[in-house]
């Protein structure tokens, strides 16, 4: 595609890419938009700096994409629901997000995508990893995906992996609402190579953060496939890792890629918000 309105510039040749020219604070005229949504399809996460938006302008664009759904296990900002705070003060030692994943898969419709809006940054530090769930997919043997092709697995809210349950506990507290234990049984079972409702391709759709077992077999059973398909999605051909300046703001594709949030800032503050677009069933 030829961009006549925005400027896009790749920052890895596995996805990742800063789109420059729009100011988010103002209407985006349809073809301005259009583009955006085009590069955001091509590239499965994009980066607009030096945005200056308030939190009403943050989700009049997030809208663009869809609808907004609430995080089920934080409180919503203040005054504006849909927004989600996420801290790291200078006390803490968890993270929220440090561990590869893709957002809230034990929902029946997990997440088109989600937005992130850096408010405060540590010195240094606080990067993001991304890795592309097509390529992970497109590098399997015939035979692995032939295998994978017809399988189901379950994902769960209560999965405890690397402290995720306890950071995001942690963070429920911070921000006034305390984890509800009656949602650590959420769960939902969609299928292991997904489709794109919108590009058409296929990609891989577990993740180590949710995904419990497959469909019709134990978690013992599950796990030597699972572990492999962990190592191999996160090769390090198929990432790209963005540092954060303040007012950037990413959105990624939920169903093609994962990312992870590095926790290398202790003692300082980060201040990030987070906007969810409505997805739907995955096929």
């Amino acid at each position: 595609m030829t961009y006549e309105t925005i400027t896009v510039e790749p920052i890895a040749g596995a996805l990742g890419a800063v789109i420059r020219g729009p100011d988010l604070s103002r209407p985006l005229d349809q073809q301005c938009f259009a583009e955006i949504h085009e590069a955001f399809l091509k590239h499965l996460v994009i980066f607009l700096e030096d945005q200056d938006l308030t939190p009403d302008q943050l989700l009049a664009f997030a809208e663009r994409f869809g609808r907004i759904v609430n995080y089920p296990f934080v409180k919503d900002m203040d005054g504006h629901s849909g927004i989600t705070e996420i801290i790291k003060t200078e006390t803490d030692t968890l993270n929220f997000g440090g561990i590869w994943h893709s957002d809230t898969t034990y929902l029946p419709k997990p997440p088109l995508g989600s937005m992130l809006y850096a408010r405060e940054l540590p010195p240094r530090g606080g990067d993001t990893l991304f890795a592309n769930m097509y390529l992970a997919y497109e590098t399997l043997s015939d035979g692995m995906k032939a295998m994978l092709g017809p399988l189901r697995a379950v994902s769960t809210a209560a999965l405890r992996a690397q402290g995720n349950v306890n950071a995001r506990a942690r963070l429920a507290d911070q921000t006034g609402k305390g984890q509800n234990r009656d949602k650590l049984e959420m769960e939902a079972e969609h299928p292991v190579i997904r489709t794109h409702p919108e590009t058409g391709k296929k990609a891989l759709y577990i993740n180590c953060a949710h995904t419990s077992h497959f469909t019709g077999m134990t978690p013992e059973e599950s796990r030597p496939i699972l572990q492999f398909l962990f190592e191999h999605m996160r090769r390090p051909e198929f990432t790209c890792r963005y540092r954060w300046s303040v007012d950037a703001l990413a959105l990624w594709d939920n169903r093609c890629s994962h990312h992870y949030a590095l926790n290398d800032y202790q003692g300082y503050r980060r201040l990030m918000h987070r906007v969810t677009i409505e997805g739907d069933t995955p096929v």
